[in-house]
């Protein structure tokens, strides 16, 4: 017998990262099976504003564009973004929507977390040292500034896999 859910949907936010989204996607499909689910992506514009910068630097501004390796990683970030998403969708298996953001991924994953009834993220940082060492500079500023409940889980292969 399947329960119905007990309420409205809430909207449930998944931080999408390269290194850790299988365990998030499959802790959305276990504790929000109900729910509204927004994966989210957030590519750092540091990267390739740094080659741009570099190809400006040592060049000058009057060369071809199309030379420029900051547009190129900014192209290849776009469609790694987009295929990643797609995978977590994909592994999600049901409709959900997908955001694709540029910045400071730390604030942009606060700001899309503003509406969210909870935020999903992994653990990021040090993996053989539980405690605040296992959390990366950008998921502990976003589990300390996140304005709603944040379920963190250890990637897997860590732990013991699934701990959430």
């Amino acid at each position: 017998m399947t329960v119905p859910p007990p309420g409205p949907p809430r909207t449930v936010l998944v931080w999408i990262t390269e290194a850790t989204w299988p365990a998030c996607v499959d802790a959305a499909r276990e504790r929000a099976p109900h729910d509204d689910v927004v994966l989210l992506h957030v590519s750092d514009d540091e990267i390739a504003a740094a080659a741009h910068q570099a190809f400006t630097g040592l060049l000058g501004r009057g060369h071809s564009p199309d030379r420029d390796p900051g547009a190129r990683l900014e192209a290849l970030s776009g469609t790694a973004a987009a295929d990643l998403l797609e995978a977590a969708a994909h592994r999600l298996g049901r409709p959900c929507e997908l955001l694709d953001h540029h910045g400071r991924v730390e604030h942009e994953v606060v700001r899309a977390a503003a509406g969210a009834a909870l935020l999903i993220c992994a653990r990021d940082g040090e993996r053989d040292r539980p405690g605040p060492h296992s959390l990366g500079r950008a998921t502990r500023f976003v589990v300390d500034h996140a304005e709603c409940p944040v379920l963190l889980v250890w990637p897997y292969g860590e732990r013991g896999g699934r701990d959430f």
